[in-house]
């Protein structure tokens, strides 16, 4: 009877680590450990993790304990333990999937790449797994290894947004303007996937500052605003278009905008210190 207390206890720890970072998220200092509380909370998912995996250890054990019994002289193969079914392997693969994409949220990419090369390892053809590892890979900068992850879902599916809107950001960092406009264009176009659409606004906003046509990345990081108010990187951007074509006051508003709209994302902090530095009279930097 001892091993559900255990297991009581175990998530009764975890359960007060959860519960310290949420207060401490809450407290008026928060902003100034940011970093130190987005260890706390990985640490505190990794934890969570590798009690699951442990659970799930013991799940396969008792697989193999019930293949043992059904191989007793005699024993009656019946309905009442039934074989793990043949979809075992995508049930599987989908808890890494989810767990790749809360890594991903997390900003832990390397985990998140490993989680996402097990589920591929689990299920190879699964389009969404591909998909969220390149995206992984890509925030890591590995560009060329996120770009055949992209390239061969969209031999699959054409009409992948979230393949297609990283590629076109890939071609953005690597300097092919024109085939990361198209790119980005036709998911635009096809709107097949919010999320999608939200980030191909943004990444134009993005290649046309990088032009300096300023007009345009603004009108661009405005409708990425639109569709995602969250997005507080895109105030950031959309005050340094606004700042580079001339428009200081209109700069000024986007950095509040973004420094209200989450305080405690590094985007939000990066706004305020913007803000502060051109109300003392600084310049910022065009290659930020």
């Amino acid at each position: 009877m001892s091993t559900p207390l255990s297991a009581e206890a175990a998530c009764g720890a975890l359960r007060s680590r959860f519960q310290r970072i949420d207060d401490a998220l809450g407290s008026p200092g928060a902003a100034d450990r940011r970093e130190e509380l987005k260890g706390e909370i990985i640490a505190l998912y990794r934890a969570v993790d590798r009690d699951l995996a442990g659970l799930q250890g013991l799940k396969d054990d008792i697989k193999e304990l019930v293949e043992r019994w059904k191989r007793l002289v005699g024993a009656d193969p019946g309905p009442a333990i039934v074989s793990p079914p043949a979809r075992a392997d995508h049930l599987n693969a989908s808890t890494y999937i989810e767990k790749g994409w809360s890594l991903i949220s997390l900003g832990d990419y390397e985990a998140a790449e490993a989680a996402l090369t097990r589920a591929l390892y689990l299920v190879p053809d699964d389009t969404q797994a591909e998909a969220l590892l390149g995206w992984a890979q890509m925030l890591r900068d590995r560009f060329d290894e996120a770009l055949m992850h992209f390239q061969r879902v969209l031999l699959r599916e054409p009409s992948n947004a979230l393949a297609r809107v990283n590629v076109g950001y890939i071609c953005l960092k690597k300097g092919i303007f024109g085939e990361a406009i198209e790119h980005l264009a036709r998911v635009i176009r096809l709107d097949n996937d919010r999320k999608a659409t939200l980030y191909a606004h943004y990444y134009l906003g993005l290649l046309y500052f990088e032009r300096e046509m300023f007009e345009d990345a603004e009108t661009f990081f405005g409708k990425a605003l639109a569709l995602g108010p969250n997005l507080v990187e895109a105030y950031y951007h959309l005050g340094r278009a606004r700042w580079f074509g001339g428009n200081g006051d209109g700069a000024k508003d986007a950095w509040r905008d973004g420094m209200h709209a989450n305080k405690f994302n590094p985007w939000g902090t990066r706004c305020a210190d913007i803000l502060r530095l051109v109300d003392g009279g600084g310049t910022p930097s065009r290659s930020d």
